[in-house]
């Protein structure tokens, strides 16, 4: 930690907790937040005083450059608990390098890794008594910045507000491990090479809720896309990066500038790679998964992300064509990733690579 910037970071402390509103036992995601959140505003060329105080409403002006041209971004990350006197965060600068990439893919200033740190380790402190303690609970942390100059002109603003909110979760996916059901889209596309797509910023994320709501209500639970030019090579689900054992290689599709770099993507292929798998990070064909499915040479199927960490697929459509993969539970392969994960983030199983930040509270 570093101390000359801990004692830069204002802390106002709120004067009580809403901590015993929380049913510990029966955790949604995204539904109540911790006591405090953390803020920096950026105007006049520089990151202003960094702030940790009581969570709560800020306050807006209609003419807000977001609301009209979309300048925004945000991250998605966890705090583990390990025992009362330690939580873990899991690949911080994974996480902060992929908040600065789509912090300049959208023209919005970049953020300190130092000031990220600290302000996490602050939070977790003060708010300590938030972080769900069961296994598959976790304590879960939003950083985003967004345009907060009030004036209505399509261009780059000159005001930016950084907020770091959280929120104690259960499971992401009301399936659980149940494997998830995906379609493709009819006519629609996620995202282009040289779009936005790599980036985590809001109006992605708006543009996918029309064509996953007509996929949910047609029964499937998300949807699987496929490239905007061809219409054939897989990319992503529409809150996971996906993954496909096909034999014994791991197949997952590459990143072409229109898929996002998950963090636990990422860290599925490594363990793959240590645990003597075959990797490979490449284009893959609707029509190759399909085959191979037939064949019986694909063997799972899964996503990855950090809210639910590992997702097991059951059935693929497209084009009225339906697959099924495995025996209606997840994997073998799945479950062991979903354990070594999990295991490394709750303290549970050695960290090897160097991915567990643990923060003494």
């Amino acid at each position: 930690m570093n101390e000359t910037l801990t004692q830069r970071i204002k802390i106002q402390q709120s004067e009580s907790s809403r901590v015993h509103e929380v049913d510990f036992n029966n955790l949604q995601f995204g539904r109540i937040f911790g006591d405090h959140m953390f803020e920096q505003v950026y105007e006049n060329g520089s990151w202003g005083e960094p702030v940790i105080k009581p969570y709560g409403s800020i306050e807006i002006n209609p003419a807000m450059n977001v609301f009209h041209y979309g300048q925004a971004v945000f991250e998605g990350m966890k705090a583990f608990y390990q025992d009362e006197n330690t939580i873990n965060l899991f690949r911080l600068d994974e996480h902060h390098a992929r908040f600065n990439r789509s912090c300049r893919r959208m023209c919005i200033p970049e953020t300190e890794f130092e000031t990220f740190v600290t302000a996490l380790e602050e939070l977790l402190r003060l708010d300590k008594n938030w972080v769900p303690k069961q296994m598959g609970t976790a304590f879960y942390i939003r950083p985003f910045i967004f345009a907060s100059e009030d004036y209505l002109a399509a261009r780059i603003s000159d005001r930016y507000n950084y907020y770091i909110i959280t929120s104690p979760v259960g499971a992401y996916y009301a399936e659980g491990f149940n494997p998830v059901s995906l379609s493709t889209p009819k006519g629609y596309v996620r995202a282009v090479v040289g779009g936005t797509g790599e980036a985590k910023t809001s109006g992605n994320y708006a543009a996918s809720f029309l064509p996953a709501r007509e996929a949910q209500q047609k029964g499937f639970t998300q949807v699987l896309w496929l490239d905007a030019k061809e219409n054939k090579y897989i990319e992503e689900v529409g809150t996971m990066n996906i993954h496909f054992l096909i034999n014994d290689t791991l197949v997952t599709p590459e990143l072409t500038g229109s898929v996002l770099a998950g963090i636990t993507r990422k860290s599925v292929m490594e363990l793959a790679a240590d645990w003597g798998y075959k990797v490979e990070e490449r284009r893959i064909s609707i029509d190759e998964v399909f085959e191979t499915s037939k064949s019986g040479e694909l063997k799972e199927v899964f996503g990855s992300g950090t809210a639910a960490v590992i997702s097991p697929v059951g059935l693929i459509e497209h084009n009225g064509e339906t697959i099924h993969i495995g025996s209606g539970s997840i994997g073998d392969f799945a479950q062991r990733l979903f354990d070594e994960i999990t295991g490394i983030q709750y303290g549970k199983l050695e960290d090897k690579h160097g991915w567990v930040h643990s923060v003494k509270v």
